[in-house]
């Protein structure tokens, strides 16, 4: 600060106290100027390598290491911010002050993922458009994040709403649209699979390298533009797929797998969910499985997230095995997924799902000899199988594959062929198996597996074990046969062999193999007969990716007279959200499962139908009603933080390498330094917005194969809710308590009434929210900053106690004090060197808190600081040597007292971009401990010891200096717990 701006911290006002004591007036008025002076001085800005953002003293970065750390990107809730939410923000706010202090160039800001159902919600409710809702949330937020001192490039802000941000997201999908994954290419990391161009596939089929899927024979030119359209369509990673949704008629759209509960419910509302086959965007993020996977090795995540991660995606490593089926319209083929094609051997059934493509072609009657148990009751295979499909569309997911509950199935008047025996298989539909899961088609083995044997046991199905228990295990295949399937990969393959096969006459034969050489065995004959190959298969699904709701990116596609979609070229974007009569899509009765979505964007005609030239002059063309999900504007948000008004890049290479690049002199994956946000994200978020950087990565556009290179989980603020006597919550700020009951546990009252105590999150419904306004209020953001940092470690849950905020307040008034005179306002420290004693103890300090610093475990950097303080606290007079790296210390953690401490201690400029205090190493570390020396639990001395003593130096030293109290007699015990205590019980 300039020479007039020093020493104007209002003075207290409160009369019984000094005039210039640190209080909460006194803290709101030195952090409202303060935050004042960063914004005017660009104290936070961090400087770009090439354009016009520099820094607050107008440099650019060259020379200057970058650190970027972000938090997760928040959404902006009309309720505004309880004390909880901070928590992440302030963790990365004070690592970014230490890096700063470290003279790193920082960057660190706040944008707003502002797309979401709770905007568009109170649109239907009120007819208010979303948008202005959204702003007003993100300017109440903006206003509680600036009061709290949080060290933001402000110039870096944007929302996902923004049209310049929506025109990037739409650039993103029309890159994702026109690309495809080839299995075989390499991509920039060296490693097998990576995206290419469409117009690379289109060459390669055009000039009769790679088949046409489906047109064998036929050149590119001689398909129609409908046939190339749907050929392209099975290889785009954004895609038009045409398989069963999540569709969710009480929300009125449909949901990606991660937005349904385990209960088959939406995360969102709770509202029932089934399986529809509607025409929407997908994204083939299942490309992606393996490289997903085998690169988290390559980040520093917490091994939790990894572990979900792993779990989600679910990579299985089996075999694709091809079986005829025998139709009225000829053979078809049926191609299922194994994890076991061991286990070939003994299928004796197959199923498909009741919305699986086969059954278009099942007979009009019932082959001879069907058991009656096996049609249901119907007089056909096509009204049987018309009637199960129908039931189970009305079941969740999770009913469908519940293992308590019922196994259901029908036949389906089809034999599948099984490709090593030759067996005919009956092939049933059953709603256990799903056709968004594998291929929609199982092979069954009754014998190996529980689901299978119940379903064969209950339709008199052959039972056939091809897998018996290990001599070595004391189990017998006895104790299973009739009874019960041996499920086991560990064993021995028994009833496996034929003498001859129908693919090539060759005899196959895996009796007396392990399992593992058994598998190996059957994949290389599958491969080599052409009825199957060894392969991978992964639990996670493509990515749902339409969404039928007002409130998001429209899609740069439309669609022709034919359907046939069309990339809007990159000039036109963004493509903005026109006006609607009516923002909420149409939504059903909740158990209504044959209806179908209806998107707001489909009310304005005139935006939907427009005329246009794509190169073949002027046509009608219609616009896609769908919007993508939330999810789409936090995919790449991070990059965006670079430099938010480039107009020319998504980002420009330059400064992509040097915020987020792979070499950077450390030896890293690349990516955000920091990313700080809740384990909740894991799977969807995290997995999403990984997906989306490796495409941009294979592509060219960013120079590393991860996003986020660190993560940091933070943990949950949690507070105390009261209930009374009927279950209702009652005001948290309004009960008090009372003395202890008979339990010995503390009592509590509202309005004279007696209420119950219970613990978990804040929340409205609970009544126990506390907001950052009320602390500001209250004690001043630097306490709430310091209360919250000084909780525990950030990565677990803590409770919030108001009662112990104060205490942080205490700690700030003795810094104050050891520095102001509280009655005069002048400064009252020492000019003399610190002493001996003071040294030691302010480098061991400065020498811990670094430690603790690098490490994010800011509550014991706290605790240190306070040991410190206290110890100047008890001096004659405060060196000024020891309390300026005090100042210093404590800075990132409670910004506003340091600064205004430091601005009266004579600096005239900021201390954000001060040097971080560095140990004197000729002070650092203990010559002595002190020992204590107790007689009956009392203390009766203590003695200055090494920490190495042994405990017998130590005993003969305790025992000497309490002989006196000892009377001369002998100890009747000494405890000996070296380097600090000896207890010792006296003879009676």
């Amino acid at each position: 600060m300039s020479d007039n701006e020093k020493n104007t911290a209002a003075p207290a006002v409160d009369s019984g106290e000094p005039a210039f004591r640190y209080n909460a007036a006194m803290a709101q008025g030195i952090e409202e100027r303060w935050q004042q002076y960063w914004d005017e001085h660009g104290t936070f800005w961090a400087a770009n390598v090439n354009g016009d953002l520099k820094d607050g003293e107008g440099r650019n970065a060259e020379g200057r290491k970058s650190y970027f750390a972000m938090d997760m990107f928040p959404y902006p809730s009309g309720k505004g911010l309880h004390v909880g939410h901070p928590l992440g923000y302030l963790a990365t706010d004070v690592v970014s002050r230490y890096h700063r202090m470290k003279g790193e160039n920082v960057l660190h800001a706040m944008g707003y993922d502002a797309f979401g159902l709770p905007a568009e919600q109170y649109a239907v409710q009120t007819g208010q458009h979303p948008r202005v809702t959204t702003e007003q949330n993100i300017a109440n937020m903006r206003r509680q994040l600036h009061r709290m001192g949080l060290s933001f490039d402000d110039r870096r802000s944007f929302a996902t709403i923004d049209p310049g941000y929506v025109r990037w997201t739409q650039w993103i999908f029309s890159r994702i649209y026109d690309a495809w994954y080839d299995p075989e290419a390499t991509n920039p990391s060296g490693s097998k699979g990576c995206a290419r161009p469409i117009a690379d596939l289109v060459a390669e089929f055009e000039s009769g390298i790679r088949a046409i899927p489906g047109h064998d024979g036929k050149v590119w030119n001689e398909l129609t533009a409908v046939e190339q359209t749907d050929v392209l369509n099975e290889f785009r990673l954004a895609y038009i797929s045409k398989s069963p949704v999540n569709w969710c008629p009480g929300l009125g759209t449909v949901l990606a797998n991660e937005e349904v509960t385990a209960e088959g419910k939406s995360e969102r509302g709770n509202f029932p969910v089934f399986q529809r086959e509607l025409r929407q965007w997908s994204m083939r993020i299942t490309a992606y499985g393996h490289r997903l996977i085998s690169d988290l090795d390559t980040i520093d995540w917490p091994e939790k997230v990894k572990l979900m991660q792993r779990n989600w995606i679910g990579e299985s490593h089996g075999a694709s095995v091809h079986f005829t089926v025998e139709t009225p319209s000829g053979d078809q083929d049926m191609e299922i997924y194994t994890t076991r094609p061991d286990t070939l051997f003994g299928t004796t059934f197959a199923v498909v799902s009741p919305e699986h493509h086969l059954l278009a072609c099942v007979p009009d009657a019932w082959p001879a000899n069907t058991p009656e148990s096996w049609t249901g009751g119907y007089a056909t295979p096509k009204e049987a199988v018309t009637a199960y499909r129908r039931a189970a569309e009305a079941k969740t997911a999770k009913d469908r594959v519940d293992e308590a509950g019922e196994k259901t199935g029908l036949f389906t008047g089809l034999y599948a062929i099984n490709p090593i025996t030759g067996a005919e298989l009956p092939l049933f539909t059953a709603d256990y198996v799903l056709m968004d899961y594998g291929t929609g088609a199982i092979m069954a083995v009754p014998g190996g597996d529980q689901r299978d044997y119940d379903f064969a046991v209950k339709y008199g199905l052959p039972v056939i074990y091809t897998v018996q228990p290990l001599p070595e295990s004391g189990d017998d295949l006895s104790d299973y046969e009739g009874k019960a399937p041996f499920v086991s990969h560990d064993g021995i393959v028994i009833n496996s062999s034929v003498d001859a096969t129908r693919a090539d006459g060759q005899p196959l034969s895996i009796d007396g193999l392990r399992v593992d050489d058994a598998i190996a065995k059957v994949n290389a004959w599958l491969e080599q007969a052409g009825v199957g190959k060894g392969t991978v298969s992964y639990r996670l699904r493509d990515w749902l990716f339409s969404r039928q709701r007002y409130w998001g990116e429209p899609f740069p596609i439309v669609y022709d007279e034919d359907g046939v979609a069309h990339l809007l070229p990159d000039e036109q974007l963004p493509i903005n959200l026109p006006d609607v009569p009516d923002y909420s899509p149409k939504t059903f009765d909740p158990e209504d499962a044959e209806s179908n979505p209806e998107a707001p964007l489909s009310r304005n005609e005139e935006w939907v139908k427009v005329t246009m030239d794509l190169g073949e002059g002027p046509k009608t063309y219609y616009r896609d009603t769908n919007t993508m999900p939330n999810w789409a504007g936090s995919c790449w948000y991070y990059m965006r933080y670079l430099d938010p008004t480039d107009t020319e890049h998504m980002v420009e290479k330059d400064e992509y390498d040097y915020w987020m690049g792979p070499d950077r002199g450390n030896g890293r994956s690349g990516g955000v330094d920091l990313y700080v946000g809740g384990v909740e994200h894991a799977v969807l978020h995290l997995l999403y917005a990984r997906f989306w950087h490796k495409v941009l990565f294979d592509l060219g556009y960013v120079d590393s194969a991860e996003p986020f290179h660190k993560l940091f989980n933070q943990g949950m603020i949690q507070a105390y809710a009261y209930t009374d006597d009927r279950g209702q919550y009652v005001p948290a700020a309004e009960v008090e308590e009372g003395p202890a009951g008979a339990d010995g546990e503390p009592t509590f009252t509202w309005n004279g009434q007696h209420v119950n105590r219970e613990f978990g999150k804040m929340g409205k419904s609970l009544k126990n929210i506390i907001t950052p306004d009320d602390m500001y209020e209250n004690y001043g953001a630097d306490t709430f900053r310091l209360y919250e940092m000084s909780m525990g470690p950030l990565a677990e849950s803590r409770p919030w106690n108001t009662r112990n905020v104060v205490g942080g307040m205490r700690f700030l008034q003795r810094l104050w004090r050891n520095v102001v005179d509280e009655t005069t306002g002048e400064v009252r420290v020492s000019e003399d060197e610190p002493d001996l004693k003071t040294l030691k103890l302010l480098n061991n300090t400065i020498a811990d808190v670094t430690v603790e610093m690098e490490g994010m475990r800011p509550n014991t950097a706290i605790a240190k600081l306070i040991v410190l303080n206290n110890h100047l606290t008890s001096l004659d007079a405060v060196p000024r040597a020891a309390v300026e790296p005090l100042i210093l210390m404590l800075a990132p953690i409670a910004p506003h007292i340091c600064e205004e401490l430091w601005n009266r201690l004579g600096h005239a400029a900021s201390l954000a971009h001060e040097s971080w205090p560095v140990a004197d190493e000729r002070y650092v570390g203990q010559d002595t401990i002190t020992a204590v020396v107790q007689i009956k639990g009392k203390v009766r001395a203590k003695l200055e010891v090494s920490p190495d003593i042994d405990s017998a130096e130590l005993e003969r030293m305790a025992l000497e200096a309490v002989a006196d109290r000892l009377g001369g007699k002998t100890p009747r015990k000494v405890i000996v717990k070296a380097p600090k205590i000896v207890s010792i019980v006296p003879a009676e």
